[in-house]
């Protein structure tokens, strides 16, 4: 279907991790689907459940994978098989805690920085999908990663992002048409 992009956030399933660093990817994804009013979600499988809108003359599919971050990929190449997608029309939208907090990077391709959910993707799709990254911030020790990335966002760094996940919902035009841009965009201080 070559009219139609695949925007999957990355995060881990259930109440207990929704405010968590590492759930940022569906933040992302739940803002764009209240900014489009598209907010139901559905269960396609017991992979992940989506939500869609139009933009213009192209189906977004919103997507939350339900495998928990390590099997991500599972859950894309579901997607991909199922609507015959083209992996180069898919977005993945991910914490990354080689980026300084609230900082954002566009790019298509590219390793996967020992994320375990592009790890996962990358082993199931390949490279050729967009990345976007959202910096969460690294804890001062590495041996705090897995602790730092599984605990809640502090409130004033929640409203932080919040204002981001607003910003990308209001740009999905650019986000489509010009990647770049719309980084340059996100972070303007």
């Amino acid at each position: 279907m070559d009219d139609c992009s695949i925007f999957v956030g990355l995060g881990n399933p259930g109440a207990q991790y929704s405010g968590n660093r590492h759930n940022v990817g569906f933040m992302i994804i739940d803002a764009i689907a209240e900014a489009v009013a598209s907010s139901f979600f559905k269960k396609i499988s017991s992979l992940l459940e989506t939500s869609s809108f139009s933009l213009k003359d192209r189906k977004i599919l919103l997507a939350k994978p339900l495998t928990y971050m390590n099997l991500s990929g599972r859950a894309v190449r579901f997607l991909l098989d199922f609507y015959k997608i083209k992996s180069s029309s898919v977005y993945v939208f991910h914490d990354d805690i080689d980026l300084e907090f609230g900082r954002i990077k566009i790019k298509k391709g590219g390793g996967n920085g020992g994320h375990n959910g592009l790890r996962s993707i990358d082993a199931l799709i390949g490279t050729d999908y967009w990345r976007i990254r959202i910096g969460v911030g690294r804890p001062r020790e590495t041996s705090m990663v897995a602790s730092y990335v599984l605990h809640d966002f502090e409130s004033d760094e929640a409203i932080a992002i919040s204002q981001i996940a607003s910003k990308i919902s209001d740009n999905l035009s650019l986000l489509l048409s010009d990647p770049k841009k719309l980084e340059q965009e996100l972070n303007k201080k």
